[in-house]
């Protein structure tokens, strides 16, 4: 039987397994595991044994006039029957990590194995498993590694979009200052405060600093925290299951994690991402923005 961390087993769609049963079911040939590391590189050194490699930019494209856009539903459904995705076949994903940082740039910070299960199930995967503390924890219990490749076989995936899950740049603008909303900018503290790599410094109006970084082991970025620390953290902030909560960040990153880590870890029942965050927001010249610790 799988073992969830959250232990809610009835909430299948994204669930977080551990490393020892990984171990127990690695042999299970239906299983299909995903290494999502950004340096193809570093799965050509070692990786868990069977797993196929999937970078996180395949994910995401320019399109329009944005460079950080999800893929079409077409593109995604080569790119996931290739590597054999299926509907409720069980997909386990996972990544590496880096110290993480409420300051730190994004990339390379663990944020690999929540993007990617975001996007499987965005695209209509309905068993997707995050491997708990990635590969970092199991290396850490000296458990087996490969360096020969593990094999995609390819499968007859339908993409099916869970639009429930987006809110698009008028939606947001329209909902954000509603009394039972929050806005959360889930980017690190400096970025949310000041100048980052976008045209204008700061965050959009109204919307709460909640760093990615919080819900995470310091020492292992792809480890979450325990339940009760992350919702002790949620309640200081004011982020309460009442609430309908609107994850963002600056191109979709973080926000997959909050908003994963909300929807299914935790079970809150109103949770939506603005996959295109600030970078949207940004790229209006007439748009406001706030610079500072405070939202407004």
């Amino acid at each position: 039987m799988m073992v969830f961390k959250s232990a809610r087993p009835d909430r299948r769609t994204v669930s977080w397994v551990s490393s020892e049963w990984l171990a127990d079911h690695l042999d299970d040939p239906h299983l299909l595991v995903v290494d999502c590391r950004q340096n193809s590189h570093s799965y050509f050194h070692d990786h868990i044994p069977g797993s196929i490699h999937l970078h996180e930019g395949l994910l995401r494209m320019h399109i329009g006039k944005f460079p950080v856009h999800w893929i079409s539903p077409e593109a995604a459904q080569i790119i996931l029957s290739t590597i054999g995705v299926e509907q409720d076949r069980p997909v386990v994903v996972y990544s590496d990590s880096i110290p993480m940082t409420l300051s730190s740039q994004p990339g390379n910070d663990g944020l690999e194995q929540t993007l990617v299960a975001y996007s499987l199930a965005r695209f209509g995967c309905r068993n997707v498993m995050v491997l708990d503390g990635g590969l970092l924890k199991w290396k850490s219990e000296n458990r087996p590694v490969a360096t020969d490749f593990g094999i995609a076989c390819p499968s007859a995936f339908t993409v099916d979009v869970q639009i429930d899950f987006l809110v698009g740049y008028d939606e947001c603008a329209r909902l954000k200052d509603e009394p039972d909303v929050i806005l959360l900018d889930t980017r690190p503290s400096s970025l949310y405060e000041g100048q980052g790599p976008w045209a204008k410094p700061g965050h959009i109006p109204g919307a709460i600093n909640l760093p990615a970084a919080l819900m995470m082991n310091a020492e292992n970025s792809t480890f979450l925290k325990p339940e009760e620390e992350i919702r002790r953290i949620l309640f200081s902030y004011g982020i309460t299951p009442e609430k309908t909560v609107i994850c963002s960040c600056g191109t979709g990153r973080s926000a997959t994690a909050v908003f994963l880590v909300l929807k299914y870890y935790l079970g809150y029942p109103d949770v939506l991402i603005y996959e295109a965050g600030f970078t949207e927001w940004s790229s209006y010249p007439d748009n406001p923005v706030i610079t500072g610790k405070h939202p407004r």
